[in-house]
């Protein structure tokens, strides 16, 4: 059973910076799952959660546009490790973020793709920007 485990969550102030990160456990990045696709989640309260980024295997990412160009999702796969640099952080950037596993199914959907269609999700990080 994979564990996903978020860090890095704060309260900022608007324009500033965080980075998250969603260690991994019972899962090998490249040896378990050929194919295998990262993303992250996030809901803020009274909201619908979205999802804001994806990575897959192949190193191909997709953005929701509200935070292309100020978000950047990557990994180190030795490290079992997913990232969220998150900048230029604004009052609509507040929520829960979570991160997510599957595999061997790639993630034609990007951003899209449906948080149930991954094999496992973390509990998430909280992050607070005040403006």
């Amino acid at each position: 059973q994979e564990q996903l485990v978020e860090s890095g969550g704060d309260s900022v102030e608007a324009g500033g910076s965080l980075r998250l990160s969603c260690v991994v456990s019972n899962y090998t990045f490249s040896s378990d799952y050929s194919n295998y696709c990262m993303a992250w989640f996030r809901q803020a309260p009274g909201k619908a959660r979205e999802g804001i980024a994806t990575i897959n295997d192949d190193g191909s990412t997709s953005y929701r546009p509200s935070v292309k160009g100020r978000f950047s999702i990557s990994k180190v796969a030795d490290k079992n490790t997913l990232y969220l640099q998150m900048n230029d952080l604004g009052p609509d950037d507040t929520a829960m973020y979570c991160c997510a596993a599957r595999g061997p199914t790639y993630c034609s959907g990007g951003y899209l793709t449906p948080a149930p269609s991954f094999d496992a999700r973390g509990k998430g990080t909280q992050v607070t920007v005040s403006s």
